[in-house]
């Protein structure tokens, strides 16, 4: 006797929660929210004058999670046509019919509530005021304005995209200090670079999809030069934090070496054009920022640490 057909699928099919749990998990775009949620704790850590306690920790990082998550879920619908025309893109939730419009819509407001709730009730309010002003400023200026109107979008747009260590500054101090600024400076002018060769390597896709990336209205030369000329502020501009006394040398040594590798890339694809290049700098691009952060806490704790041994040991003599 043949068992019946229902007990057949109920045992090969995967839970139904479980797989749309997925999908919605896919809109908030995880590894870009990553990246974000890591230099705004930095930002926590780094904060000074403050005291970063559990809490704060905690319900800052959920709070700047959930609205990136739901900044990114926001520009899902928004970018959902263009989405559809472009390789690297169309087999997102919206353009796959995973999950209609109106379903991403509730889960993007669902996620900005929570997070504007949870940054007031747990952090404090300029916290949140800041988190939603980015968050609008992406999903909205960014994606709405910005990105579909000028080749200049990833440059204005970038406030939005620079400004996790400012939150996670002002979660604990309270404040926005130069020091906080100096954060958001470097990601700012790292976005540019960042993007470019990404939208040099897919170009076509772009032009397809109508989006006036800078290498569609300019073309690869004037792309090529402009990261070039990026490269080299920010290789600049990251040296200011060693130049102001917020680091160390650990972080001079650190950052000229990551620099050099960047600049080196800009400097070849500015002379010769390959996708191979253009993609071996974008994914460059993403590890330079994290070990870059990465770089400015491991000075940070070292210093504190190191403070700390001679504190003990002029005790001791004492």
């Amino acid at each position: 006797m043949k068992n019946p057909p229902a007990a057949v699928s109920t045992a090969t099919r995967p839970p139904r929660f479980a797989s749309q749990a997925a999908v919605y998990f896919e809109l908030t775009k995880p590894r870009v929210v990553s990246l974000i949620v890591f230099t705004a704790v930095v930002g926590m850590l780094l904060a000074t004058p403050g005291s970063l306690t559990p809490q704060i920790l905690v319900f800052a990082t959920l709070g700047i999670s959930l609205a990136a998550g739901s900044a990114a879920a926001f520009n899902h619908v928004l970018d959902r046509r263009a989405d559809a025309l472009m390789a690297r893109t169309r087999k997102r939730p919206l353009p796959t019919h995973q999950l209609t419009a109106t379903q991403a819509v509730a889960f993007a407001a669902a996620l900005a509530i929570v997070s504007a709730t949870t940054l007031i009730l747990g952090v404090n309010t300029l916290t949140a005021i800041l988190t939603l002003l980015a968050l609008v400023g992406y999903s909205v200026v960014y994606t709405i304005f910005l990105k579909p109107l000028t080749p200049q979008n990833i440059v204005i747009g970038g406030a939005a995209g620079a400004a996790p260590p400012v939150l996670g500054w002002t979660a604990v101090t309270g404040e926005v200090t130069t020091d906080a600024l100096l954060l958001f400076l470097i990601i700012f002018i790292w976005t540019p670079p960042h993007f470019w060769s990404l939208a040099l390597y897919r170009e076509k896709e772009y032009a397809k999809a109508g989006i006036p990336m800078l290498p569609v209205t300019h073309g690869s030369r004037f792309t090529r030069r402009s990261i070039l000329a990026y490269t080299i502020v920010l290789a600049a501009v990251s040296l200011l934090p060693y130049a102001t006394g917020m680091s160390g040398f650990l972080y001079l040594v650190g950052a000229v070496i990551l620099n050099a590798r960047f600049v080196a890339y800009a400097w070849r694809l500015h002379r010769g054009y390959s996708d191979t290049l253009a993609w071996t700098m974008f994914r460059f691009s993403i590890q330079y920022l994290a070990a870059l952060f990465a770089l400015l806490l491991l000075d940070h704790f070292g210093v504190a640490i190191r403070d700390a041994l001679q504190s003990l040991f002029v005790a001791s003599l004492l």
